[in-house]
């Protein structure tokens, strides 16, 4: 799926702040490197069912094994095995007896340290794999036979056996630790950076599994379709803390949903999360919902920070111009979209907002390979809009009660007319500090 570094920003997918993340939500790694390659997940959806399902397929059954799961292997350990690669040392080049072992020790003291500490910890990562081949015995799926098959074969050397063999890595005989130093630094260095590999692969993916057990993520049925649908039945916004939850459709009938209501009513976290949820389904993830069923998407695209760019002397206007711009080309291409726009045109007067709006929507609406959820506060543009058969029109209500707002965030059919912001100004003190002024 197609999705470019502004959408990923405006879903906060990746965050300079982690805790506000999407990422930092479903980070239940125990490495560095498993954390690097859930990123790489994370970076990039994917574009066909059956990428999706094996991923799908592969979360669902490391879920089945978390209660037995157990992370022998840690940070620590993996820094070790780097470093002992990385590291210059004088290795015995013989078969270690009990005498040229002494002399080496003697004489090396500070590279057989560093060759007994490495030693013990690639014993446990050995051990740690070895484990999780075990646990993944009756799991199945392209995934999961590719980590079970590749393991076995990388573990396939007769001296293996011996290392898993021994109980107490750190009570090793001088010469074990010279003769498994040897055998790990020139026959299996190739061997242990391809576990490495897997390792970090398997340690994503479990943190995927961890995170859809402790979110309580559904998986969403996605298929093939020509034309692109989203059924979302209690979908919300998993980085919220109290949650409102949103039941809507999107199909071929109706593929453009107008949305409206005042400022901090929800329209852009409903957005959002919808956003969210198509690219965690294309994941293979689950997502926060009760139920969801969506097309496979070819792209996703949103319209949401816009920003202005000083250094280029480019106006906010000009920018929101150009996303658009840029939106119609790449969806030109006949494939399936879902296209989210938030408050089209903030960077120019109201009446020139109504009629660039207006132009906007009248053209986009006729695309029937996409989807489009565009939220806006010129509400007076929808009696124009009402004549075309696919749209929708959506709004979130505010009510006052003795001068105060209340929000309630349930997303409901029809267009808002509400007019909130004099009484945020007066609420904040603002008209009184104002008047006060001389």
């Amino acid at each position: 799926m197609q999705v470019d570094k502004i959408t990923q920003l405006d879903l906060s997918l990746f965050s300079t702040d982690e805790n506000l993340s999407i990422f930092h939500l479903l980070n239940y790694t125990t490495t560095s490197r498993g954390k690097d390659y859930l990123h790489y997940i994370l970076n990039n959806p994917l574009s066909t069912l059956a990428e999706i399902e094996d991923a799908q397929n592969t979360i669902q059954q490391l879920q089945l094994l978390l209660p037995r799961w157990k992370h022998t292997i840690n940070n620590g350990t993996l820094m070790v095995i780097e470093k002992f690669y990385e590291t210059p040392l004088t290795i015995h080049s013989n078969e270690p007896t009990n005498i040229n072992t002494f002399f080496y020790k003697l004489l090396n003291k500070e590279d057989f340290s560093l060759t007994k500490y490495s030693v013990e910890h690639c014993i446990y990562f050995i051990k740690g794999i070895k484990i999780i081949q075990q646990l993944l015995t009756n799991a199945h799926g392209k995934k999961m036979d590719y980590w079970k098959e590749k393991i076995n074969l990388l573990l396939n050397k007769s001296i293996i056996e011996e290392i898993l063999q021994t109980d107490n890595p750190k009570a090793l005989a001088d010469k074990s630790i010279l003769k498994f130093a040897r055998f790990l630094r020139t026959d299996f260095k190739h061997n242990i950076n391809q576990l490495l590999h897997v390792f970090e692969q398997i340690d994503a993916y479990i943190s995927l599994a961890i995170a859809c057990t402790e979110h309580s993520f559904i998986f969403p049925e996605i298929q093939n379709s020509s034309q692109p649908f989203i059924d979302a039945e209690e979908l919300y916004h998993p980085l919220l803390q109290q949650a409102v939850s949103y039941s809507f459709t999107l199909d071929e009938k109706q593929n453009f949903l107008f949305l409206t209501g005042a400022n901090m009513a929800g329209k852009s976290t409903f957005i959002k999360a919808v956003g969210v949820s198509v690219y965690l389904a294309q994941l293979g993830m689950g997502v926060p919902a009760k139920n969801m069923k969506i097309s496979l998407f070819d792209g996703l695209l949103s319209n949401i920070q816009v920003t202005d760019n000083i250094m280029k002397g480019e106006s906010y206007f000009f920018n929101e111009v150009q996303r658009i711009k840029n939106t119609v080309e790449k969806i030109s291409n006949g494939k399936n979209w879902l296209i989210l726009i938030d408050e089209l045109f903030k960077g120019t007067n109201v009446q020139d907002a109504m009629k660039c709006s207006t132009i906007v929507i009248e053209g986009l609406h006729k695309m029937q390979n996409a989807l489009f959820i565009l939220s806006t506060h010129l509400y007076e543009i929808a009696d124009d809009l009402k004549k075309h058969a696919n749209i929708q029109f959506k709004y979130f209500e505010t009510s006052i009660s003795n001068e105060k707002l209340i929000f309630n965030y349930h997303l409901k059919n029809g267009v808002s007319n509400d007019r909130v912001g004099y009484l945020i100004l007066k609420r904040e003190g603002v008209i009184d500090m104002l008047e006060k002024l001389k």
